[in-house]
């Protein structure tokens, strides 16, 4: 179980760390689009199609996300989170979604062996961390604390839509956004007494 000084460390990537397992993505322009009550019906038939592929290898799976938080505009793509007994092991899962359709695009060892696979269509995000991830706690945290909060849910909202100017890869729209996550983080992580 990860510690409480774990879970409220923000990450920093490593500069010397080359992430991209087929080279970078090329950029794209990012578009919001207004909550809809597809996206956790999306979640649940990918999560289906991820579980009869992998079987026992699948220790947990949830939808994290903007998609996951009713009345959040968000990229139309769904975010998972799926938690195997160790992430270095990647016969044991890649090439099962492979054969779904993902694309094995980031093996991060830094940011706790985080695994990351896209689908095209429908768009996902399959994000993979083991059991003793800080990460999947904090994605968790975000979510709930979003869902729960109206004032901070509508601050991301704005800082989302001040991010997009600029266009370019997502991670740069990402890093623009990033101040407010981290506030929003803060409160929350005050608010549970992890700080």
């Amino acid at each position: 179980m990860p510690t409480n000084e774990e879970i409220v460390r923000h990450h920093v990537p490593d500069p010397n760390e080359d992430p991209w397992v087929q080279g970078p993505p090329q950029p794209e322009t990012v578009v919001l689009t207004p909550y809809t009550p597809a996206w956790p019906l999306r979640y649940i038939a990918l999560a289906a199609g991820i579980r009869s592929a992998l079987g026992d290898v699948v220790l947990d799976l949830d939808h994290v996300g903007s998609t996951s938080v009713e009345g959040l505009a968000a990229k139309d793509v769904i975010d998972i989170v799926l938690t195997v007994a160790d992430p270095r092991d990647e016969d044991k899962y890649v090439p099962a979604l492979v054969d779904l359709g993902y694309v094995h695009t980031v093996r991060e060892s830094s940011f706790h062996e985080h695994r990351l696979l896209k689908l095209a269509d429908p768009h996902a995000n399959l994000h993979v961390f083991g059991p003793d991830s800080p990460e999947t706690i904090r994605l968790r945290m975000f979510r709930d604390w979003l869902r729960a909060n109206p004032d901070d849910r509508d601050l991301y909202q704005r800082a989302k839509q001040a991010a997009i100017p600029g266009g370019g890869r997502v991670m740069d729209y990402n890093a623009r956004k990033e101040s407010t996550i981290r506030e929003i983080y803060d409160r929350l992580f005050h608010a549970a007494g992890l700080l």
